[in-house]
């Protein structure tokens, strides 16, 4: 059986790509480890198939943590029973690339974003350069890899000549008929985000939107950097009866909230081609749960909006159109069954079950190839 090990710089508890990943490879005969780390505040790991181990790090942010990161997951790799590494993102590939050269195992890349783009990076030119300086090194030298979406693949393929496999990070079909019956607040607009709480999600557009959007609550779910700014400013709008944070949960857990939710907000601001290129889970997510979507006017999200006409794109962001938008889709659009066809047909078309055929005919590439 192929031994594989995923590599993630996170504590893999909600890494939604990863464990479908590393689902998707069991069903298919391969013997499966991830490894990550595990911070402080840490949630304990569901029971799931496959196998885990969490590293504790001297350091957990900064150039020392990235280090540190890198020597444990190159010591790890030294001694263990493995025939594929998995890297998934740039922040481990230097020591998944390394060891593999000295083992003579083979590697896959997965591509979860651009790093060197993200928001945390735009204004800070010296580290962007360095990241930059690691991508440039190290993608050039990989032979598999994969990513979440063709503006992704097409920047590797223009900067670096190499080409990507584009599996998108969408969800597990799921049959409307598995939740007709699960209840929805008639009274309360329920307007749902999960993720990430980073810069440049547009979470405090999303929380000032509130004022003007009446009989309804903003659920925001998830943890992150901004996490006690976005506290801060519902208290000072006085919503907090409006918005409410729910702390990261289980990927298990997730669904309780979206599937209860009637609109999805997926807001990222256009701060470097990292935002402008994505394709995050939660937008897929919000499909299976059949419930629309408002997203940023980027690249990427307009494409699956204007494509499968699954809600609106909002142009003019700032809280009184958001608000407008919200208020119309609720209270207009939603009764009167808007979105309800065009959902169903967009959750049978974007869902894993067909993505991770491509997954699984690369690796069977990979575990075949010389």
């Amino acid at each position: 059986m192929t031994r594989v090990i995923s590599f993630v710089s996170n504590d893999i508890v909600s890494d939604n790509r990863v464990h479908k990943t590393a689902l998707s490879l069991i069903a298919n005969g391969y013997n499966l480890k991830i490894v990550g780390r595990i911070f402080r505040n840490s949630k304990k790991l569901p029971d799931r198939p496959y196998d885990t181990y969490r590293f504790r790090l001297w350091f957990n942010t900064g150039p020392l943590f990235y280090a540190n990161l890198n020597i444990r997951i190159f010591l790890y790799l030294l001694w263990s029973n493995v025939d594929i590494i998995l890297s998934n993102d740039l922040d481990t590939l230097p020591a998944c690339w390394l060891a593999a050269k000295l083992r003579k195992k083979k590697l896959v890349f997965d591509s979860h974003e651009l790093f060197p783009e993200v928001p945390e990076l735009v204004y800070r030119p010296i580290v962007r350069n360095i990241w930059l300086m690691i991508e440039k090194t190290f993608i050039k030298r990989i032979h598999y890899a994969i990513t979440v979406s063709s503006s992704i693949a097409g920047y590797y393929k223009s900067n670096y000549g190499k080409r990507f496999e584009v599996i998108r990070n969408v969800g597990y079909f799921r049959n409307a008929s598995e939740f007709k019956d699960i209840s929805k607040d008639p009274d309360v607009g329920k307007i749902i985000y999960q993720g990430a709480l980073n810069i440049g999600r547009g979470l405090e557009l999303a929380i000032q939107s509130m004022h003007y959007v009446n009989h309804a609550k903003l659920q925001i779910v998830g943890d992150g950097d901004i996490y006690n700014e976005l506290k801060q400013l519902t208290t000072d709008l006085g919503l907090e009866s409006k918005v409410e944070f729910i702390d990261r949960v289980p990927l298990e857990e997730l669904w309780k909230y979206t599937v209860r939710a009637h609109i999805g907000l997926s807001l990222e601001e256009d701060l470097g081609l990292n935002y402008q290129f994505a394709l995050p889970n939660k937008l897929f997510d919000y499909i299976q749960a059949r419930i629309p979507i408002v997203v940023s006017d980027l690249h990427e999200l307009r494409a699956i909006v204007n494509q499968y006409r699954i809600g609106r794109i909002l142009h003019q962001r700032t809280p009184e159109q958001l608000g407008k938008v919200l208020t119309k889709m609720l209270f207009e659009e939603l009764p009167e069954g808007k979105y309800l066809y065009e959902i169903e047909i967009a959750a049978g078309e974007l869902c894993w079950e067909r993505e991770e055929k491509k997954l699984i005919g690369l690796f069977r590439h990979v575990n075949t190839s010389a």
